[in-house]
């Protein structure tokens, strides 16, 4: 068995966690209670929102982590850990709270998108775990969707494997990718692990090894007559490989009364060759044979093929997907907010000389504030268990401008994260990647401003607060600031 096969997961973590973990039992501290938020600062490529993605890998972690043997000893050969702290390593399993919004959830900046709430140690010790599912599969979800509505409703693929910075990257990169709207992948082990529908025919070795391209495209459509779709850009598309898939079309398929499914260009001026395709086949009588694209597609790619009026019917995407090239980190971070103090929560604050990275501090819920067409107009802070009434006219607070006197009237409110883990176990069985997927289509189709979703100078979405929440932090600032000044 390779060392690859043997690796423990729970392992995955910077060492200062173990550190920090080690010196809150030598300090005594290890039975209190603290939440961690998971948030992030800013959408990437300058977008209107993100995708929430890697809930479930997150809940199979915690659900599973566990220290071998071999771990420890590793441990302990650093020599800096006490011994009573890495025995109690044997035993170890997470007991705390996980609470997060549904997987698939349209999610923005600075507000809780998962609170861990657990004794020191525990918390501690998921912090690069949960940020390393939640940053990869939400920057790949959301890069997805960016694609896929370039692409017009014209189908997409996952072709980036080959280019993903690993295997695990290349899995759950497709998982993520088909959670962001890709119709199907390329990648065998994500479509087995996650019931992703799979697609692939041939790369330019399978022509380049027969004899000629004809023979070569006569062979597949043997074998496949039902699946043909041939790669036509090896040599000559124009004058070798489209007549070559034209005369397969009609010697060896049409005969057995099956159609050319497709053809695939991966090089060359894709928008010009693709409508010179189109009239070929569509003077050959193959008006139903689509014309598939690959070649480092991305969005902006993608909307510049078809202003140009390219005759494209489906889309392989590949590394500008599977690593989010155009910005590949996605930024979330795990910020303490609260420790408990005699029975309960007292917030806890950053304070930072950039104003964006003041944390919002305390246990609180989110909601999300709907009018009454349905539309999401805004997400909205409250400390934890306020109540929130939207029965009549609600005052919030607009942390940019607080001075303003604002209300939502005839509005109604959502709260959107939810306990899914209590004493480190599961509460309930999770979606499937299908029925999330189906989640993320309904809210960019019925709640969210379209004007969010366009690529250039998106709409704000507002992160309010209630007047409570508002006034704690407020607050806790002054508090904060006095303790510095004094």
């Amino acid at each position: 068995m390779s060392q690859f096969d043997k690796r423990n997961i729970s392992m995955m973590m910077d060492f200062y966690e173990m550190a920090m973990a080690n010196g809150y039992f030598v300090s005594g501290g290890e039975d209190t209670r603290v939440a961690f938020d998971v948030f992030y600062r800013r959408n990437p490529d300058a977008g209107g929102f993100a995708i929430f993605a890697g809930l479930e890998q997150v809940i199979e972690y915690v659900e599973n982590m566990n220290f071998s043997a071999a771990d420890i000893d590793y441990l302990r050969e650093q020599k800096i850990f006490s011994d009573e702290f890495l025995d109690g390593l044997k035993d170890f399993h997470f007991r705390g709270d996980i609470y997060a919004f549904p997987e698939g959830t349209i999610m923005y900046p600075n507000e809780p998108v998962i609170t861990v709430v657990a004794n020191l140690i525990d918390a501690q010790l998921v912090e690069t775990a949960i940020l390393a599912q939640i940053n990869h599969q939400s920057l790949i979800a959301t890069k997805a969707r960016r694609i896929v509505r370039a692409a017009q409703g014209r189908s997409v693929s996952d072709f980036g494997a080959r280019r993903a910075h690993n295997m695990d990257a290349a899995t759950y990169g497709a998982r993520a990718a088909f959670l962001g709207g890709v119709n199907g992948t390329a990648t065998v082990s994500a479509g087995q692990l996650f019931n992703i529908p799979v697609n692939g025919t041939m790369a330019h070795s399978w022509v380049m090894y027969f004899r000629d391209e004809f023979e070569a495209f006569k062979r597949y459509a043997e074998i496949y007559p039902e699946y043909a779709s041939l790669l036509v850009d090896t040599y000559d598309v124009i004058h070798s490989g489209i007549p070559n898939a034209i005369r397969v079309a009609k010697e060896v398929l049409e005969p057995q009364g099956k159609r050319l499914r497709g053809v695939r260009i991966d090089s060359g001026d894709l928008a010009y060759l693709s409508k010179k395709i189109r009239k070929q086949l569509d003077d050959a009588g193959l008006t139903d044979c689509k014309i598939i694209a690959s070649n480092s597609l991305d969005e902006f790619t993608i909307t510049s093929l078809l202003n140009q009026g390219a005759a494209i019917d489906a889309f392989g995407v590949g590394e500008r997907l599977i690593t989010a090239k155009s910005e590949p980190v996605f930024g979330a971070v795990y910020k303490l907010v609260a420790v408990e103090e005699n029975g309960k929560f007292a917030p806890r604050i950053k304070v930072s000389e950039n104003i964006e990275k003041i944390t919002n501090p305390g246990l609180k819920d989110v909601y999300r504030v709907y009018d009454e067409q349905g539309h999401a107009v805004a997400d909205m802070l409250a400390i934890r268990d306020e109540v929130v009434d939207m029965s009549r006219p609600f005052r919030y607070v607009d942390p940019v401008k607080p001075w303003k006197n604002r209300s939502f009237e005839n509005f109604t409110a959502k709260k959107l994260s939810r306990l899914y883990v209590k004493d480190g176990r599961r509460l309930e069985n999770l979606p499937t990647l299908h029925e999330i997927r189906d989640y993320v289509n309904h809210q960019l189709t019925n709640e969210i401003w379209q004007e969010e979703q366009r690529f250039e100078n998106p709409h704000r979405h507002y992160l309010d607060m209630t007047p409570d929440y508002y006034d704690m932090k407020m607050s806790l600032l002054d508090k904060t600031r006095s303790k510095i000044d004094g």
